[in-house]
């Protein structure tokens, strides 16, 4: 088994990454106090589906939890909740990861009771057809049925009605010519409604494999006798050891596309979007994060600031930035809740503020000011064993690299604004943006 040491900032012991034979990496992250965190972050998500499955890791993330052949449905969750423990899973984009937090217990037992439940649940679980639900035709509106697999599709109908949602898709979906990236993390009825338990069934042994999963434990305890549980309990049987999944990575539109749709909404809804570095490419990523803080996140914000707090006239109901990381390119989107009458101006502003990112220079003022709340914010993401198990699940998924953290202050201090406006010549270019408007029906 390989052994690697990662300096973590903040803690006060090396991170323990280890590599089984089988490829299985177990990282161990030592944190005072009572708490302990147990999780594994399985490295597919929307990355890995295609049409005819989207949709499918976040429905196997359900079903995840419908019972095992050593605990039925329910029992997990029962066994922990009485603990104090949260229970929890997410999927998106790179990944879907699972995760106990609880009080260690007295001499651990509840923490050890964690760990077998958890890896019972990672290696066996048995989607039964009781929970599961059989397929049918989603436009029959005679079926009532409550199990999972309906469950979810009202989910997704739920969210197809939220504004936000309709006018990232569109923008989403745009940005990409083939990439995975350009569906959505949750899928459509009309998938979910027809995928078999076969199908989940293999697409689990195909994703769900050693050389796949992370798994993290984050708190005070006994790392040689918790490493050794793991590897007892982690046996990922019959598994089909499938090569990693190569997907070319697309390139910006070339010129300004626009997209626009129509919804119950009393207000309207704008979103541009570019595509960026890899998640990997750690300086350039923190130098987007900067941008994004300086440009559009809360209320000292330049967007915040000349669009709505100074402007004259009542266009903008809220705008402000954001910066997604992923392993195959990152995105960074403007957003905005804006008065439907203002359309054009609106994103006539909104260019025109971009443009001031380079004729209005970024001040040496406003870049200290964007460092300092983001060593605040990485600090405070190792305050807690559900923050550390976070992070240390991101650097090893979508950057495969967790001693990038080592670097993570250095290389936020040596950035310059030249660094900053070189990123938005590089990535921020009007003419590489994807515009989506969601207006009111007509």
């Amino acid at each position: 088994m390989k052994k690697e040491l990662v300096k973590y900032p903040f803690l006060t012991k090396d991170v323990e990454i280890y590599e089984r034979e089988n490829g299985h990496k177990v990282v161990l992250a030592h944190k005072e106090g009572d708490m302990v965190q147990v999780s594994s972050w399985v490295k597919t998500g929307s990355i890995n589906e295609d049409d005819d499955n989207n949709g499918i890791s976040h429905f196997l993330e359900h079903l995840m939890f419908k019972g095992t052949h050593a605990h039925k449905v329910g029992e997990f969750d029962r066994m922990l909740e009485s603990k104090g423990a949260i229970v929890n899973a997410a999927t998106w984009k790179d990944y879907t990861f699972f995760y106990v937090t609880l009080p260690r217990g007295k001499d651990n037992k509840d923490f050890y009771l964690a760990i077998d439940l958890h890896a019972d649940m990672m290696m066996d679980p048995i989607f039964p057809a009781e929970e599961l639900g059989a397929p049918f035709n989603v436009n029959d509106k005679t079926v009532t049925d409550k199990r999972e697999r309906h469950v979810v599709i009202e989910e997704i109908r739920m969210r197809k009605d939220q504004p936000w949602t309709k006018v990232y898709n569109a923008c989403n979906y745009n940005m990409y010519t083939s990439h995975p990236y350009k569906r959505d993390v949750i899928g459509t009825p009309e998938i979910i409604s027809r995928l078999t338990r076969e199908d989940i069934d293999n697409y689990y042994r195909k994703f769900y494999t050693p050389q796949n999963v992370t798994t993290i434990v984050v708190g005070d305890f006994d790392h040689e006798k918790v490493l050794d549980m793991i590897c007892e309990k982690f046996t990922f049987p019959d598994r089909v050891y499938v090569p990693s999944r190569h997907n070319d990575i697309d390139k910006p539109v070339s010129q300004t596309k626009y997209v626009e749709t129509f919804g119950n909404v009393q207000t309207s809804y704008l979103m541009f979007g570019w595509l960026g570095p890899k998640a990997d490419n750690l300086k350039q990523t923190l130098c987007l994060d900067l941008i994004s803080i300086i440009f559009g996140d809360g209320s000292s914000s330049r967007l915040q600031q000349n669009l709505v707090e100074k402007l004259p006239e009542k266009i903008f109901n809220m705008v402000s930035s954001e910066h997604y990381q992923f392993k195959d390119g990152d995105n960074f989107f403007v957003q905005a809740n804006f008065n439907t009458e203002y359309k054009d101006k609106a994103i006539e502003l909104v260019k025109n503020e971009l443009a001031n990112l380079l004729s209005n220079r970024i001040t040496q003022e406003e870049l200290n000011k964007a460092k300092k709340r983001t060593k605040a914010k990485f600090a405070d993401s190792a305050e807690t064993v559900s923050d550390i198990g976070d992070t240390i699940g991101y650097f090893m998924t979508v950057c495969d690299n967790l001693k990038l953290i080592e670097e993570y202050l250095s290389d936020l201090e040596s950035i310059t604004v030249e660094d900053l406006e070189d990123t938005i010549k590089t990535y921020l270019s009007i003419d590489n943006a994807v515009i989506s408007v969601l207006l009111p029906e007509k």
